[in-house]
Order: structure tokens, then sequence, then C-alpha cells
């Protein structure tokens, strides 16, 4: 009796412990948005991390796991898992008893067995989500159709008008600006943070979009081919903008062509009498617009005005903000300021013009719309916390035309010690190690101090700071940001300034 009494407390053990150590395994997998092909490139690139037979409880992390009701079903599901694993331990130790009669050879395999499943929760959870994804997807289905008939009643039955954003980068940015600057005349609904995928937008269009909206903005997300058309077909957008392209998640895209294949669909989507909007100072996306005969055109931008539809002239680019007269022809010219930092700031703001010239706004609608924008959070958000030390926080990604934004941003301030802190970028495929490297030379002409995080991933960066000849005395090295801004608080004085530049989720801690 006491040997199957054992037995079963190991059972229990093994059950409570892979069951209570799943959160951070949930966590990376989330992170991972739910993929098992990138979740599993995480365990691959963190062996050290998932091969342990003793997980770090309480771990620190930037962006902790939310318990939606995906989680809670992926949870239940790997407990599930869980048991039948145990179960199956449970069925060998057995055969292996009928085979040779010992307890202690049953009991040693079944030992065996579980630590196995605790040592192995990491790769388990692969499985777990594998299983769960047909009930997912047509949960997900059932969200995206109540969604997209919503937005199609709305639109004919209440005279919604649906702007959908996409682009490389830049999109977050020009969907924040267009809430404001549309506001000024119009009843906006926006998506909140990030929302850019099926789920997300039908999420908000199911819970929170009522019939007195006249605008709805959707801010359109991909990582592959197709995605922005499944979207599109969600939202319905009336009017499209392209706001930049350029070589961010290459790992996956491949090519530049493949990056406006994509986003090209947004337009592919719009109906004939939709509006296409377009940035004509981005090369690639100009030829998008060039191709583009079937639909209105906006062409936005800052150079060849003469050649556009809505442009900025008589910029002038200071280090707490921007003035810059509008032009929109057929309407005229205006002098519009804003709190916005950086001349790629006025390319986000002419953007928003273009839709609201869209929409019917006049230039002293958009001008008090555009002096009313507001610094978007983690974009080059200037932060004066008082003690003498400012922060230009650019922490929410990067790329290779957003860091050197953001380096002419800090250039602008004359008198302070320049301290940047960034991980690099990444997610640029093959390109990666050279864009690293490049900004490394850029930074050197800029930065007075240097905090690189991450050891082995920055290695580009300080090659490229060494080639340019920088001191290198005043180059950096940590493991993880905490290390960085401990070293920070020691370094800096009132006077300096700081720019975050990109931080990275969990998943790619070095840890």
């Amino acid at each position: 009796m006491f040997f199957y009494v054992f037995i079963v407390l190991i059972a229990g053990i093994c059950f409570y412990l892979s069951s209570k150590h799943t959160e951070y395994p949930l966590n990376m997998l989330q992170l991972s948005e739910y993929k098992n092909s990138e979740y599993a490139d995480w365990i691959k690139l963190n062996s050290d991390k998932v091969n342990r037979l003793v997980y770090k409880e309480n771990q620190e992390q930037k962006t902790p796991l939310v318990w939606t009701d995906r989680v809670k079903r992926l949870k239940k599901k790997h407990d599930l898992v869980n048991i039948i694993f145990i179960v199956l331990g449970l069925g060998f130790s057995y055969l292996v008893y009928i085979l040779t009669y010992s307890k202690l050879s049953t009991l040693s395999v079944f030992i065996v067995f579980s630590i196995c499943i605790y040592f192995f929760q990491y790769r388990i959870l692969l499985l777990s989500n594998k299983l769960a994804l047909k009930k997912e997807l047509e949960i997900n289905h059932g969200f995206y159709t109540q969604a997209q008939a919503k937005i199609k009643d709305y639109k004919e039955n209440h005279g919604l008008k649906v702007l959908g954003i996409t682009g490389s980068f830049g999109k977050t940015s020009v969907k924040f600006i267009s809430n404001t600057v549309l506001a000024e005349a119009l009843r906006v609904k926006n998506t909140p943070s990030s929302y850019n995928t099926p789920m997300g937008l039908s999420k908000v269009i199911n819970n929170e979009l009522r019939e007195d909206a006249e605008v709805f903005i959707a801010e359109l997300g991909a990582y592959k081919p197709g995605e922005i058309e499944e979207v599109a077909r969600l939202v319905q957008p009336n009017i499209g903008i392209i706001t930049a392209i350029g070589p961010t998640h290459m790992q996956i895209y491949k090519t530049i062509e493949n990056i406006m294949k994509t986003k090209y669909e947004l337009i592919e989507a719009l109906p004939d009498d939709g509006v296409a909007i377009f940035n004509y100072d981005n090369q690639y996306v100009k030829k998008l617009s060039d191709k583009t005969v079937r639909l209105k055109k906006i062409n936005y931008g800052i150079e060849n005005i003469e050649k556009l539809d809505v442009y900025a002239k008589d910029i002038n680019v200071t280090t707490s903000g921007s003035s810059f007269t509008l032009g929109i022809k057929g309407l005229g010219e205006i002098a519009c300021k804003t709190i916005l930092l950086g001349k790629h700031n006025i390319s986000n703001l002419l953007a928003s013009a273009s839709a609201a010239y869209s929409l019917g706004m006049s230039l002293e609608e958009i001008s008090r719309g555009v002096e009313k924008v507001e610094a978007v959070e983690h974009r080059l958000q200037l932060i004066d916390p008082k003690t003498g030390i400012l922060v230009i926080d650019d922490a929410y990604n990067s790329n290779p035309v957003g860091f050197r934004a953001a380096l002419d941003v800090l250039a602008e301030f004359k008198e302070q010690r320049k301290f940047i802190i960034t991980p690099g970028m990444v997610e640029l495929g093959a390109l990666e190690k050279e864009e690293n490297y490049k900004i490394g030379k850029e930074i050197a002409k800029v930065c007075d101090y240097v905090f690189l995080v991450g050891i082995n991933r920055t290695k580009p960066i300080y090659e490229g700071l060494k080639d340019a000849g920088y001191d290198m005395d005043k180059v950096y090295q940590f493991v993880n940001l905490k290390a960085a801004t401990d070293e920070l608080a020691k370094i800096n004085r009132p006077n300096d300034i700081l720019l975050f530049e990109n931080d990275l989720p969990d998943n790619y801690s070095e840890e």
C-alpha cells in the first residue's frame, strides 16, 4: 500500500510543480504572439534558461504575462497535457513492474519520467499550444465575423468612415496624431496602444465602437504577405495611409519588394471612391503611389513640394518642438506649430493632415488639431523628471530610419552631455549586423557616452564605434537594462540628456 501511495504522491508533486511553473513559459509564448515557430526559436536561443530543473521565481519582467481568456484556456489545456503525460508515465511504469516485478525499478522509472515532464515544460507548452489552436481559430473567427458585420452596418446605416494606416514604421504615431487632429471636427474612435491584429481590432470594434462615431481609425499590422488583406477585410477602410517602408521584420519578409507588396494590400482593399494617401518622400512608398491609378491619391511630404498635394515648408526644428507652414493644394497654406520632436514627426503630422483634408476639414481646424497633438508614449517623448537631467524616450521600437531620426533630435541639444542607451535594432534579417554597424558610426558623431545593452547582440554597434575612431573608454556594455541604468546613476549629472533608443521585450533578453 505504501508503494502505491508514494507513486500517487510523486504524481501529485509532478503535476503541482509543472502547473505552478508555467507563467514564465506562457509569457514567452504570449510575447511570441502564440506562434510556435517564434517560441521554438526563443527556446533554442535561451537553452540556459529552459534547460533547468529550478525555475526562477518572481522574475522582473518588462512585459508581464497578461491573463487573457486565451491564456486561461491555454493554461487549462497545458494542465491537461501534463496530466496525460503523467498518466502515460504511470502506465509505462506499470509495464515495467509487470516485466520486472521490481518495485524499485518501477519507482525509479516513474521518478525519472516525472523529472523529464518537469524539465521539458517549455517544450511541452509547444504541444499544448498546437492542440489548442483549432479551438482558438474557431473562437477568433466568431469575433472576427461579428466585428466585420458591425463595421458594415455602421458604414451603411450611420455613415461611418474608416481610416486604415499601415507602414513599416510610423503607423502607431500617425494613428494617435490622427485621433487628435480629426477630433477637432469629428467624432473619432481610435484603437489603443499597438492594436493592429484581427483579434485586437475585433475586440475594440465589438466592445467599444458606438454608432455615433464618424471615423474609426485602424492600424493595420502584418508579419507576412496576406495579413494586411485579412485586417482590411475586417475594418473595410475608406481611406488608406502608407506611412513609410523600410527594412523591418526582414527575417520574415526577406526582401523590400515583399514588404511593399504586403503594405499595398491596404490600398488594394479600398473601394473605388476611396482615398489613398502616400508618403511621397519615401522612395518605396513613392513607387506604390506612382502605380496607383484607380483611386483618388493624396501625396504628402517635405521634399519636392511642387509634386505634392499636402506639404510642409519653412520648417524650424528646435529642442522644444517645431514650426512649419502647412500647405494643401486647393485650400491654401497656414502656420502650424507642434511640441513633437524631430523633422520626421512633421511627416507624421502631414499624414494626419492628409486624412483630415480627405474628410473635409478646414485648414484652420487642421492647424488647431496639430497644435494640440501630444508626444506619443515611448516615441521620441521628451521627459523632464525635474532632476536637471532630460530624457528622450524612444524605447518603443527601432529601425534604421527611426534610429537616425532620434540621433538627429539628440544632436539638437548642443550644450548637454549626450548619452545613448540602446540594445540596437532587431528583426532586420540578413541586414541586422550591417545596419547596427552603420548606426554605430552614426552614434559616434553625436553621443558623448554609449551604453550598450546586450553584450552579444550589440557587437556590430561596438565595432562601428571602434572603426569610427570613437573613444572606446566611453563605451559601456551591460547584460541588461537595469545594470545600465544603475551605472548611469553613478555618472549622470545635471544638464545631461539621455536617449533611450529601443527596449527589447523579455524574449530577447540575454540573461
